[in-house]
Parts: C-alpha cells; structure tokens; sequence
C-alpha cells in the first residue's frame, strides 16, 4: 500500500480494521448534518477496491513528486515596459490571496512594472470600495484577487468600457478565459482535479477501506460544487464508507467546529479514519477538539485539505499535527502566471492556456517547506520576457 507518512502500525490496523465499510448511494443522499444518513448502523458487504485503489495510488505517486519539469509557457511576447497593475485583494488576511499578490509583486519586479495592492478587507462593501478606487487609478490592468466579479460588476464594466483588462485569481471556478464576467483570463487550479485527488489520497491511503467525514460550506457554490465531486469520487470505491458531511460556513469556522468535532468523535468513534475538508483552514481551528478528546497528532482519523495549502496548513502537515496534507496552490507561480498573462494581453496576444498541475504535499515530501514553489517558472517567464 502507497504510504504518505510513518503512521502508527498498531493503531492505524486496528483502526482500518473496523472500516471494512461499504459505500452506498443511500448513504450520500440527504447526508448533510441534521439529516439522517445511515451511517449510526454496520455496514456488510464487500471491502476494498483493487481496480480504483491501484490507479487513485497511481494518481497520487505523481501528485507528490516534487520534481516535476515546468510544463508552462516556453513562448511569448517579450516585456512591453512602463505598465501598471493594481491588486484588488477580497483580504489580505486569506493566506492564499496574500500569496498570490506576493507573487504579482515578485513577478513585477522582475519584468519592471509597478503594482499597488488594495485590500479590500473581506466585506462587500469593502471589496466594491477597493474596486472603485482601482478602476479610478486606470492602471493597465487590475487583478480580481479571490472574489466574484459579479459582486463588484459596476467596477468591473467601468474597468472594460476603458479597455483595462481584468485578470482573475479565483475568481470564478473555471481557469481559462471568461465573457460573463468579462475577463481575460481567470488563473486557478481546475476544481476537479483537486476534488479527484483529494479523494484518491483517501483511497490510496487507506487501502480502500476508510470512513470518511467531509466538511464544507454549502453556502458557497464553488466550496458545494467541489465537496459534490468529492463525493463522487469517493464512491467510486466500495469499501469508502462517507459517514458524515458537515456543513460549517466558513466565518463560523472557528467556533462551529470544535463542537462539531467532537460530536463526531463521540459518534463514530474508531469507525472515523479519515477526513477531508474544502479548505485547510478547518483543521487549524479542528486541532484543539481532537487534542482534547486525545487523539494522536499524527491520527488517525487522518486529514487532508482540499484548499489552498496556506504556511499554517504546511505547519500542521509537516509536524503530524492534526493534518496528514494538502492539495497546495502554487501560490508564487501563479502571481508570476498572472503578470504573464498580463503582458499578452497589453501585446494583443491569447492567453497561454496554462493551468497548473495539482500536487499534494505531505511531511515525507514536503522538506519542511511552509508553501508549495514549484522549480523552473521564474526561469521560463524570465526567458520569456527578455528578462
């Protein structure tokens, strides 16, 4: 069995010992907390699942190397020079928003153009304030950093009546460009490759044999879309058991789940083996309920974050505290993608059509690192620009 880390052995079989669990379309219908999903009463049947198993732990031996040659742009127009940029930022306070600005100023810097950064606090009123103060500085390009471009979509028509052209990160689900909203080009790693190999590292990890809690926030249609797909790739294994999806908003995060957690260790107890979450930062405020009920740092249940693999989320999965990994975003490599994307614009060219790979970070391949930094971009967009 593919391992990610040194687990306990005595516990970890004792624990995937009583999993043996079958997944059944009954048990992921209706399953959000409050409703009744079946998953209190033993399930028969048969375990494991040989032929998924062997190629979600193929999937995940690629996810984690380290090593992988840069498959971006080698070709593009040279650096048009005397440009500006304006971040718009839904808060600097978002560990992956703030990356990605870092890398827009790193890229900036590099090809010789100016950047401002403006934060727009995370409130709408605040993000509508930062957007209308960045299309009345008319700079070549503003950046919708991690929000919807409909909730600003005033700004954002003044920003194309002017021929700014606006660049997404995260802004709407897909990566690529998009004419409703207006954008050149929206940077992000595709939502189903995350939400696929987040769930193929539970497969993979467990030898097809886990029972799996996933928490998201249903409130958030791009968080549901891709808890939905990771549910169906879950399924996709029969010994997967989804015992529980919990359904905690994102600003109640730090309150709710504590609660929440415990509830659940107290309910499913050994039965619970693994865990994936939307977004890491709901094992940062998890880490107190399961010190407090006891269990080991390094698990089970072991957990993986479905997010944009912040410093803290590093922290906990190269410790074994609480968080086993994470499908990081390149957070530096795509400010650096952003500025490029830029500069094909303002030359009257398409976009690259770059969407980086996903990749899962764990203690054993990560070297300590606090974010993921994959090799050779700078050099490549370097070479690109005459830079």
């Amino acid at each position: 069995m593919h391992r990610t880390r040194k687990a306990a052995p005595a516990v970890r079989t004792a624990r995937l010992a009583s999993c043996a669990l079958l997944v059944a379309a009954a048990a992921l219908t209706g399953c959000e907390r409050g409703s009744s999903d079946g998953a209190d009463e033993t399930a028969t049947g048969p375990s494991g699942c040989p032929t998924v198993q062997a190629r979600a732990r193929e999937a995940v031996t690629r996810a984690e190397r380290t090593d992988i040659p840069w498959g971006g742009p080698t070709g593009g127009p040279e650096a048009v020079s005397g440009k500006s940029l304006v971040f718009v930022a839904q808060t600097m306070t978002n560990p992956g928003v703030a990356g990605a600005a870092n890398g827009v100023r790193d890229a900036a810097r590099a090809i010789g153009w100016n950047v401002r950064v403006i934060d727009g606090g995370g409130t709408p009123a605040g993000i509508q304030a930062a957007m209308s103060e960045a299309v009345a500085l008319r700079p070549s390009g503003i950046v919708i950093g991690g929000f919807d471009p409909d909730s600003t979509a005033q700004q954002a028509a003044r920003a194309n009546a002017q021929r700014i052209p606006l660049i997404g990160w995260h802004a709407v689900p897909d990566p690529g460009p998009s004419r409703q909203p207006d954008l050149f080009t929206n940077v992000t790693t595709r939502v189903q490759d995350v939400a696929r190999i987040s769930a193929q590292w539970i497969i993979s990890d467990s030898n097809g044999r886990a029972g799996v809690v996933l928490i998201t926030d249903a409130s958030i249609p791009f968080a549901r879309n891709k808890s939905d797909l990771i549910r169906e790739e879950l399924t996709s294994c029969q010994g997967v058991r989804l015992l529980s999806v919990e359904n905690i908003p994102i600003p109640d995060a730090s309150t709710r789940t504590p609660r929440e957690i415990s509830s659940l260790l107290s309910r499913y107890q050994d039965r619970w083996t693994h865990s994936v979450a939307i977004n890491d930062l709901y094992f940062a405020d998890a880490a107190p309920a399961f010190r407090a009920a006891g269990e080991k740092g390094s698990g089970p249940p072991f957990n993986i974050g479905a997010g944009d693999g912040d410093p803290s989320a590093f922290q906990r999965v190269n410790s074994r505290q609480y968080q086993a990994a994470t499908v990081p975003e390149p957070l530096s490599l795509q400010g650096w993608q952003i500025v490029d994307e830029f500069n094909r614009a303002f030359s009257g060219r398409p976009d690259s059509g770059y969407v980086a790979p996903v990749h899962i970070a764990t203690a054993d391949n990560s070297e300590g690192a606090t974010s993921w930094d994959p090799s050779g971009y700078r050099e490549a967009y370097r070479k690109i620009w005459g830079r």
